[in-house]
C-alpha cells in the first residue's frame, strides 16, 4: 500500500519534470500499425495537419485507411489487402498544393487524392519459367497426372533454389567468373524472373488429397507472377523545395528498387539489389543525382546511386534491422541484438550502443524551429529513448509497448509525437516550447569537457625544422635510442644484482627461508623510536636462529639496543621490536641507518633495511 502511494505521489512530479504535454490518449482506439504506415500531412492545404493511417485490421480482413483530426476519426477507407508502408508526397503543381496519399499493398500502391480513391498502380508483372508454364498446360489438357505434376514443379522448385544461391554469392562479391559473365543475365533471369508462381507455390503446400480439385479449379486462369511491395519512401524530382514534386520510390520481395513518375506513374528507374529490401532511406534528387541506402533482409546496408543500376557498397551490420533513420549525413540502424549503430553514408561505423531492451521501431525528430535533431527509439520495456547522436537526452515511459511512431506538424502544433501501442492504443505527446535536450542528462560516463576537442596550436616553424631534422636523421636516432635503451637495462640489472648480492634488499629471495623486514622512525628529535616489524612469507614451514642488527655512525647517532634477539618466526605472524636512537650532534644533519636480519654464525645480512633518518630538533638538544 506504501509503494501505491509513493508512484501516486511521485507522478505528479515526475510530469512536472517532462518535457512533454501530454495532448491525448485513447488506449481503446483499436489502431493496429506500424511507423512505416503512418505519416502527417495537411491533407485540404488549409493549415491543419492530420494523421494518416493504414491500419492492419486483424491480418486477414477489416484492413482500412483511417485519418484523424485532432482527437476524432475524420474519415475512412478499406484497403483490399494488407498494408506494407505509407507516403505521403506532392504529386503536381496545381492549386492549391494538396498532398496525396500513397499506400502499398501486396503488388498494387493505392494512390488517395483529398482522401478518396484516385489512382491504382500495379507493378510490371515477371516472366514465367518455361518449364512451369509447360507443366500447367499439360494439366489443362489433361495429359499429366498429381504426382508427376508435383514431382516436375518440385524439381523445378530445387532448380531455382541453387541457380538462386549460386547467383547471389557472386554477385554480391561482385566477382563473377570471367567465363559465366556472358551467362550472368540468364542466370539472374533464372532467380528473378522464373521464379515459382503464386499458384504453384500454394499447389506444392497443399495435401495430396486436395491438388486434384485445386488443379481442376485454376488451370483455365492464365498462368501469372507478380511480387510485392515491401518498402516505399519519395524522392524529391527536380527541385529540393519543401513543396515540391517527388517520385515513389518502392522496394520490393524481388530486390528490385522501382523509381515512379509522379504523375504518368511510370517506371523511370530500375535499380537492383543482392538482397529483399525492408527499410530505405533516399536523398538528392532524380533529375541531378541521388543516394538510396537501403537496409535489407540478409542483415546489410547497400547504396544505390543515380548511375548504377546495381549496389556496390555493402555493410554488414552483424544483425537484422528494425528501423532505419537518416540523420543529416549519417545513417542510424536499430538491430535486433539490441544495438543502436551509427555508419556515414560511405558505410564507415561511427559508434554504437547497446539498448537495455529490444528496439520496436525507430523515427526521426526534426525540431526545425530550433535545429535540433534526434532519434526516437521504441523499446520493449515500454519506454521510448532520444539520443543525439550517442547521448541519451530523454526518455518517455508510457503505459505499452509502442510499435508505431510518427514526429512532425499535427494540427497545428510544430513538434507533435504521435505514437501507437502494441494494444492498439495511440497516445498524442506535445513537445514544450522551452524544452531543451542537454547531452549526457540521462546516462553516467565521462564529463561532456572531456569529449571536447583540444585547441591544437599550428605548426610552428620550430617543429617543421625538428620534423625535418628527424627525417634525415632517423637511422641515426634510432641507434642512439637503441644504445641509450640498451643501457638503461644493462644499468637496472647491474644494480639488481648488486642488491641481491650485498643483501640490501628488504625482502628475503631465499626459497626455504622467506622473510620480509620492515622499518620506521616516530619522533622529533634528539630522541627518536625505530620500530621492526619482521614477517615469514613461508605458508608451513617455521623460520628459526636469527638476529637483528644496526650499522650506523657513532659519532652521531647511539642506540639503546643494537643487538636483538629474534624467537622463532611462525608463518603468518607479524613480529614486532623497537628501540631508542639519540642523536648525538647539534649541526642539523643527518645519516642513514641499516636495520640487518642476520642468522647466528654468520656474518653476512640475509636481508637488510636502510632507514633515513630525520633531522633532529635543535632547540632540543640545546
Amino acid at each position: 500500500m506504501d509503494d501505491k502511494n509513493r508512484d501516486v505521489a511521485a507522478a505528479p512530479e515526475e510530469r512536472a519534470n517532462s518535457k512533454w504535454l501530454d495532448a491525448h490518449s485513447d488506449p481503446l482506439a483499436a489502431l493496429y500499425t506500424f511507423s512505416q504506415c503512418m505519416g502527417l500531412a495537411d491533407l485540404h492545404a488549409d493549415g491543419d495537419y492530420k494523421l494518416v493511417v493504414a491500419d492492419l485490421g486483424t491480418g486477414a480482413y477489416n484492413m482500412k485507411l483511417k485519418v484523424y483530426k485532432g482527437t476524432a476519426l475524420f474519415s475512412e477507407n478499406s484497403i483490399i489487402d494488407l498494408p506494407t508502408a505509407l507516403a505521403v508526397f506532392l504529386m503536381d503543381t496545381n492549386e492549391p498544393r494538396t498532398p496525396a496519399v500513397a499506400v502499398a499493398s501486396g503488388s498494387y500502391i493505392y494512390i488517395y487524392k483529398n482522401i478518396r480513391p484516385y489512382f491504382k498502380f500495379t507493378l510490371p508483372t515477371l516472366s514465367i519459367s518455361t518449364a512451369e508454364k509447360s507443366v500447367w498446360d499439360q494439366v489443362k489438357q489433361e495429359t499429366i497426372d498429381m504426382k508427376t505434376m508435383k514431382e516436375m514443379l518440385e524439381g523445378i522448385r530445387h532448380e531455382t533454389g541453387i541457380n538462386a544461391l549460386y547467383c547471389r554469392r557472386y554477385s554480391v562479391d561482385n566477382r563473377l567468373p570471367s567465363f559465366l559473365l556472358k551467362q550472368q543475365n540468364s542466370y539472374r533471369n533464372e532467380v528473378t524472373e522464373r521464379g515459382l508462381t503464386t499458384r504453384t507455390q500454394r499447389f506444392l503446400m497443399l495435401p495430396e488429397a486436395e491438388m486434384q480439385e485445386f488443379a481442376d479449379v485454376h488451370k483455365h486462369t492464365p498462368l501469372k507472377r507478380q511480387t510485392v511491395i515491401t518498402c516505399l519512401d519519395t524522392m524529391k524530382k527536380s527541385m529540393a523545395d519543401g513543396d515540391a514534386v517527388s517520385c515513389l520510390v518502392l522496394g520490393t520481395e524481388n530486390r528490385d528498387i522501382y523509381i515512379l513518375d509522379p504523375e504518368a506513374f511510370t517506371v523511370l528507374s530500375v535499380l537492383t539489389l543482392p538482397s529483399m529490401p525492408v527499410f530505405m532511406s533516399v536523398s538528392g534528387l532524380f533529375d541531378v543525382d541521388f543516394r538510396i541506402i537501403v537496409a535489407c533482409r540478409d542483415g546489410c546496408l547497400y547504396t544505390l546511386k543515380r548511375d548504377a543500376a546495381e549496389a556496390k557498397s555493402k555493410v554488414d551490420l552483424g544483425s537484422q534491422p528494425v528501423g532505419l533513420v537518416r540523420l543529416d549525413k549519417n545513417i542510424v540502424v536499430g538491430c535486433m541484438d539490441q544495438t543502436l549503430r551509427c555508419y556515414s553514408t560511405k558505410g564507415r561505423k561511427l559508434w554504437s550502443i547497446a539498448l537495455p531492451a529490444t528496439i520496436t521501431t525507430l523515427e526521426l525528430m526534426d525540431q526545425q524551429r530550433h535545429g535540433f535533431k534526434a532519434v526516437l527509439v521504441a523499446l520493449t520495456n515500454c519506454q521510448v529513448h532520444v539520443y543525439k547522436d550517442k547521448y541519451l537526452v530523454d526518455v518517455i515511459t508510457c503505459d505499452d509497448v509502442i510499435t508505431g511512431m510518427k514526429f512532425g506538424r499535427y494540427g497545428r502544433e510544430d513538434s507533435t509525437l504521435v505514437m501507437v501501442s502494441r494494444g492498439g492504443g495511440i497516445l498524442v505527446k506535445m513537445l514544450k516550447r522551452k524544452a531543451q535536450f542537454v547531452e549526457g542528462s540521462h546516462c553516467g560516463g565521462p564529463p561532456l569537457t572531456q569529449m571536447q576537442k583540444l585547441n591544437i596550436p599550428k605548426k610552428t616553424k620550430l617543429f617543421v625544422d625538428q620534423t625535418m631534422r628527424e627525417r634525415d636523421n632517423c637511422v641515426l636516432m634510432h641507434l642512439t635510442f637503441q644504445h641509450d635503451l640498451y643501457r638503461l637495462r644493462f644499468n637496472t640489472a647491474k644494480a639488481y644484482v648488486h642488491s641481491l648480492q650485498s643483501s640490501l634488499n628488504p625482502i628475503s629471495t631465499s626459497l626455504t627461508e622467506p622473510v620480509k623486514l620492515s622499518a620506521t622512525v616516530q619522533g622529533m628529535g634528539p630522541t627518536f623510536r625505530m620500530n621492526i616489524q619482521l614477517t615469514n612469507t613461508s605458508r608451513t614451514l617455521p623460520s628459526i636462529d636469527w638476529f637483528i642488527s644496526f650499522q650506523y655512525d657513532e659519532s652521531m647517532y647511539k642506540l639503546q639496543k643494537c643487538y636483538l634477539p629474534v624467537p622463532i618466526l611462525i608463518p603468518g605472524l607479524t613480529y614486532n621490536f623497537e628501540t631508542k636512537v639519540l642523536c648525538l650532534t647539534d649541526k642539523g644533519i643527518s645519516d642513514k641507518i641499516k636495520v640487518m636480519l642476520l642468522k647466528h654464525k654468520s656474518c653476512i645480512p640475509v636481508i637488510t633495511a636502510v632507514v633515513s633518518m630525520p633531522v633532529s630538533d635543535v632547540q632540543e638538544i640545546a
